[in-house]
């Protein structure tokens, strides 16, 4: 008879032991950044906040990717911004490309904390028409070592770009680069209306070997140089799991890499795919690093939304560089906190200085960052006074602003950044929650999905059921369907989290052999 095996040597078949999980957990080689969620500041100690704007997605579709898989995210999987930013909110867009954004804001009550507000920040970019971008030299490169040898992997990225090659126009440049133990050309860059010769390139991949990484990358902006076309669009596309394991395979040896090559003019946009040794956090950083977006493909359907359906806002930088900083006013606001955006967060100087990295907004995209604030004599407040920090409060002075936002960004090709600035009026409060706009309810929602999924630090009752309740009632235009299946993904969500908290027997290796029979 053969005996069980637990992580430290054979089980005796007498030995208690927990619940059998089968198969075994996916993600036990999965990379993610710890963070913790942003803490309460006293607008008198500290007034400004200061973060670089996030367009990224990816952590959406791979939390529900989690989720489809019968299990409930590991929390530094949860960007709560990427969750959010995942969905447009239908802002005015700029009727201008310059300045190349709207604002919208709106102040209303937090759903999950009726004495504190929620105050909503939304940039929308100036949208172009894909039939109307600049000519695009892209640069497929493709990640085919063993480790991509799965459907939901090399298989997937293969009928995603299949996809994206389709809308290629004569005018457009296209050429694949793979790696595996050595990187190679697949395809020279062709006109993007040889839909054929790529199309076949494309479905001679296969997988196997290690994977050298940083030699693809090199290799992709090579080809990306050759091709390069002055004032078009130039894009490496990076498709892989993130499991580099030979050549250049430190964390900030890549970063570093990617970052003196977008000096070029080349952005980098990477598609995340698969499960059981996927590197969350090296593909986004790259991203970051890259000037480009990061999404998680978990499905073709995710790689149309990503690849088709917001092509013009993939490919097209409309705006680098790209930092928002909230000066709240601490005769009105008494605490704040931002909700997301943790990796994102500069410091004070950091704003003004033109040489920090920020993030990109391609044409189209929306932007939406939210904070919850406890206002000026509101029992909202959590922090306990300061016992000298309170002399210093103003008493008197401007009490009709909440705050100023300040807005800096560069155009795609200047290195100097432009300055837009808007005073934000106390008198934006809308004193009910539904009679606030679908879009502030539905962003709302969402901002508590995450935080419920990293723990709810600050969302007081407000549970599972009372995120579906408002995000229903808010549910407004779905032309795609995407909030209907938010709306699912919170029912998944709130069933594992009452099957976790409810005690499971525990099994004996008897109980377990005698359900799966005898072994021989």
């Amino acid at each position: 008879m053969r005996s069980l095996r637990g992580p430290s040597g054979p089980l005796s078949h007498r030995s208690p032991v927990a619940r059998l999980r089968l198969p075994s957990e996916p993600t036990d080689r999965e990379t993610y950044a710890h963070f913790n969620d942003n803490p309460l500041q006293q607008a008198v100690e500290k007034p400004v906040s200061t973060f670089s704007i996030d367009v990224d997605t990816g952590a959406y579709a791979n939390v529900r990717r989690f989720l489809h898989s019968g299990r409930l995210p590991v929390r530094d999987a949860v960007r709560t911004e990427e969750l959010i930013n995942y969905f447009a909110y239908q802002y005015p867009p700029p009727a201008q490309p310059s300045p190349p954004f709207q604002l919208t804001t709106e102040l209303g009550p937090t759903p999950w904390n009726p004495h504190t507000v929620l105050l909503h920040v939304g940039l929308k970019g100036y949208e172009a028409v894909a039939d109307e971008l600049p000519p695009a030299n892209l640069v497929f490169l493709i990640d085919v070592s063993g480790s991509m040898e799965s459907a939901d992997k090399l298989d997937l990225v293969k009928a995603a770009l299949q996809l994206l090659s389709g809308q290629l126009r004569s005018q457009d440049r296209l050429s694949i680069a793979v790696y595996a133990g050595s990187e190679g050309v697949v395809l020279e860059p062709v006109p993007g209306d040889q839909t054929a010769k790529i199309q076949l390139a494309l479905a001679s991949l296969s997988a196997g070997g290690s994977t050298n990484g940083g030699a693809g990358i090199r290799l992709a902006y090579r080809l990306a140089e050759q091709a390069f076309i002055p004032d078009g669009i130039n894009r490496v596309l990076l498709a892989t799991d993130g499991d580099f394991n030979v050549g250049t395979v430190s964390f900030e040896a890549l970063t570093d890499l990617i970052a003196e090559k977008r000096k070029s003019g080349i952005a980098l946009t990477t598609l995340g795919v698969g499960t059981g040794n996927y590197d969350d956090q090296l593909l986004e950083q790259l991203a970051d690093t890259g000037n480009g977006n990061y999404a998680y493909l978990d499905s073709l359907i995710e790689a149309r939304k990503v690849l088709i359906t917001e092509r013009s806002a993939t490919l097209q930088t409309i705006a680098k560089d790209v930092k928002i900083q909230l000066e709240f006013n601490p005769a009105v606001v008494a605490e704040y906190r931002l909700i997301g955006y943790e990796n994102r967060a500069l410091r004070r100087e950091d704003f003004s200085n033109d040489a920090v990295d920020a993030g990109e907004i391609g044409a189209g995209h929306t932007v939406t960052a939210l904070y919850e604030i406890a206002l000026v004599g509101s029992p909202g407040v959590r922090l306990p006074p300061l016992r000298y920090g309170a002399l210093d409060r103003p008493e008197t002075g401007n009490t009709t602003e909440l705050g100023f936002l300040r807005l800096r960004y560069k155009a795609p090709d200047s290195d100097e950044s432009q300055l837009l600035e808007w005073p934000l009026q106390q008198a934006l409060l809308t004193p009910e929650l539904a009679q606030t706009t679908p879009r502030f309810r539905f962003a709302a929602a969402v901002a508590a999905f995450g935080q419920l999924l990293r723990g709810g630090t600050y969302t007081e009752k407000f549970d599972y059921g009372d995120v579906l309740t408002l995000a229903r009632g808010a549910r407004g235009e779905d032309a795609f369907g995407y909030r209907g299946e938010f709306l699912s993904l919170v029912q998944l969500a709130q069933s594992f989290g009452q099957a976790e908290s409810t005690p499971q027997p525990v099994e004996t290796a008897d109980e377990t052999l005698q359900e799966a029979g005898p072994c021989g």
